[in-house]
């Protein structure tokens, strides 16, 4: 397994190619092309904005405009998602590259990853324009744990999104069960409430096993607050089970590796 993981480094031209081929191919015969990148926060913030202030007018303090609260953690989560609904199918989806024999299969699920991270890349500059507009600006000290925050996410996401494409492949109901476990688990995040409501304080003890959690409420407190980041220490933690995310998600997609052509 470490041979195969140390080999990775090298297909990473491979894999920024990947990467590129499906960031083109999202928008082939699109209009607009990647300004639909974005288009979509834009639209999104609109729509929250609308639905939080007119239909169900939303006063929380602390957390206004919630619409913006909002978006600061519905884009990581849109990563995460996205990431590993498309990973879950990409060994299906790429039969004819993995019966080549030098081919990496492991390169499909982790392409999927990283594409998503790029959507959430080029959607930061609408985030920090609105933030700038609505005087929260974030922190000088506490944006240097963003980099922290999405390196963690990037490990943890890659880790489950390896072992999902992997099982998928044995067990093709799992992406139907996977679309249900993620409305579960958008709901038991604080992303739509904030951290700080009672109501969650009340069940602190469960939202603290919910890894997504931490990472969501670090985005928030990075990007919407403008003070310090306070779940500094749970996010390291996170950080070090993500390392073992990643090698555990690695280690099952290493022991089905030779089964993968047989199947697709």
């Amino acid at each position: 397994m470490l041979a195969n993981l140390v080999r990775l480094f090298r297909y990473r031209g491979l894999i920024q190619s990947l990467v590129a081929r499906e960031l083109k191919a999202r928008y082939r015969g699109s209009a607009l092309g990647f300004l639909w990148s974005f288009i979509n926060p834009l639209l999104q913030l609109a729509i929250y904005s609308f639905i939080f202030t007119t239909i169900m007018p939303n006063r929380v303090e602390g957390v206004q405009p919630y619409s913006l609260f909002m978006l600061c953690g519905i884009l990581p989560w849109t990563w995460f998602s996205a990431s590993l609904t498309e990973a879950s199918g990409s060994l299906i989806a790429g039969g004819n590259l993995i019966k080549k024999v030098l081919f990496p299969a492991e390169v499909l699920p982790l392409v999927s990853v990283l594409a998503n991270m790029v959507h959430f890349a080029l959607a930061l500059p609408i985030v920090a324009l609105f933030l700038v507009a609505y005087q929260h600006v974030p922190d000088g000290l506490g944006l240097l744990w963003f980099p922290v925050a999405v390196l963690v996410q990037l490990l943890f996401t890659s880790g489950l999104a390896l072992a999902l494409a992997a099982l998928t492949v044995h067990f093709r109901d799992i992406r139907d069960i996977l679309a249900n476990v993620l409305m579960l688990w958008f709901f038991a995040t604080p992303i739509i409430y904030p951290w700080s409501q009672k109501e969650v304080a009340a069940f602190r003890q469960f939202f603290d096993l919910n890894p997504f959690t931490h990472l969501a409420v670090s985005y928030q407190e990075i990007l919407f607050f403008d003070g310090p980041v306070g779940h500094w220490r749970w996010l390291l933690a996170l950080g070090l089970a993500s390392v073992g995310v990643f090698l555990a998600g690695y280690w099952l997609f290493d022991r089905l590796r030779d089964s993968f052509a047989e199947v697709v």
